[in-house]
């Protein structure tokens, strides 16, 4: 007699993501606020909004996203506990560029067949992400898709929410010709083009992850999975220093993510005006000069591509330049003054020179 169909049959073990919770729920407590209510385990997370009564108008933001095909780095590499920074990243920094800040989190893991150690790793990541972000992790869902994923592969997905008074919001309604442009240092490639840098290392030029690169002073495995850098607090933390009183010197942020440098910062200039951004006052690490070099990839493809070395950027006030280096190196974030806001129509960012060697 044949024995009955079963979920567990059919590929899904309830069990493993019953341990997989289990383990991720000391990191998960790490990742909270005094506005968390109740703990991990319910069908959804609650966040006591009574803080919300202080603001005069409160808007609520929220922001969505992934972290691309850096993750085939990591489950090649076997190293699941650093891609959480990469998510984090990616979505609290996008908040934060209209000068909300993040409150909570939540976050998705499909897998092919969950390994709690895996799925714990993961969530392990997410959560010091969170605790650097001053974000709460306040749950999340981890799903089995058997024939969809092999048992070895995984994706990552992950929302948030975040508070900014009316009157606060930056953008480019508040961008004015004169303004300068200041670029915060990114980390490395950050989790953006990802298809790109792995169709060059590892179609093109053959490369291996454990690769030692005499450029990279490391293997190309543990350069391609550096942590996204989180700027999140960083950057609220410098918003309130500079537009806590009376003046309000900070006009707008961006995010360098998908679309590179120049697209990402065009959104937060009005039509009225451009940018100028001069190359030369900053060198890009090596890793973006070797998928130039090795895919021979023409450097507006690689421009638009990936952040060339500067993941976020804030417009603001000459007169607060200087302020806003000194605050973010104080914070270990290397940050200069590249370029500047012209009476040009046209809302465009135009990347002039070369790059410093």
């Amino acid at each position: 007699m044949s024995q009955g169909a079963s979920y567990a049959a059919a590929g899904v073990d309830i069990e493993a993501g019953d341990r997989a919770v289990e383990l991720m729920k000391e990191w998960v407590a790490k990742a909270t606020r005094p506005e968390v209510v109740g703990g991990l385990g319910g069908f959804a997370g609650l966040f006591d909004a009574t803080a919300l009564t202080s603001y005069r108008r409160p808007l609520l933001a929220t922001s969505t996203d992934g972290i691309g095909t850096k993750v085939a780095i990591a489950q090649k590499l076997g190293k699941h506990d650093t891609i959480g920074f990469d998510l984090v990243g990616m979505v609290v920094d996008d908040l934060v560029v209209c000068g909300a800040e993040p409150l909570f989190m939540t976050d998705y893991i499909c897998t092919g067949k969950v390994v709690p150690e895996t799925i714990a790793q993961i969530v392990k990541g997410i959560a010091e992400a969170c605790v650097e972000a001053g974000t709460a992790l306040v749950g999340g869902e981890t799903a089995e898709h058997p024939g969809l994923l092999e048992p070895d592969e995984y994706d990552v997905a992950g929302a948030a929410t975040g508070v900014v008074e009316a009157d606060e919001v930056l953008g480019a309604e508040r961008v004015r010709a004169g303004d300068v442009v200041v670029a915060m240092a990114s980390s490395g490639l950050h989790s953006n083009g990802y298809s790109l840098v792995r169709h060059v290392f590892f179609e093109r030029a053959k490369w291996t992850l454990d690769r030692v690169v005499p450029e990279l002073g490391t293997t190309l495995g543990e350069v391609l999975l550096t942590p996204t850098r989180v700027y999140a607090k960083h950057c609220l933390e410098l918003i309130q220093e500079l537009n806590g009183g009376d003046d309000k010197p900070m006009h707008a942020m961006s995010h360098v993510t998908g679309g590179g440098f120049a697209a990402n910062l065009a959104r937060v200039i009005p039509d009225g005006l451009s940018v100028r951004i001069d190359r030369s006052t900053w060198t890009p690490a090596p890793i973006f000069g070797l998928v130039g070099l090795l895919g021979d990839v023409a450097l507006p493809e690689l421009e638009k591509t990936l952040n060339m070395g500067a993941g976020m950027v804030a417009v603001l006030e000459p007169a607060a330049a200087d302020a806003a280096i000194q605050a973010l190196a104080a914070r270990d974030i290397p940050a200069w003054v590249c370029g500047e806001v012209t009476a040009t129509p046209g809302g465009t960012v135009a990347l002039e020179g070369s790059y410093a060697k």
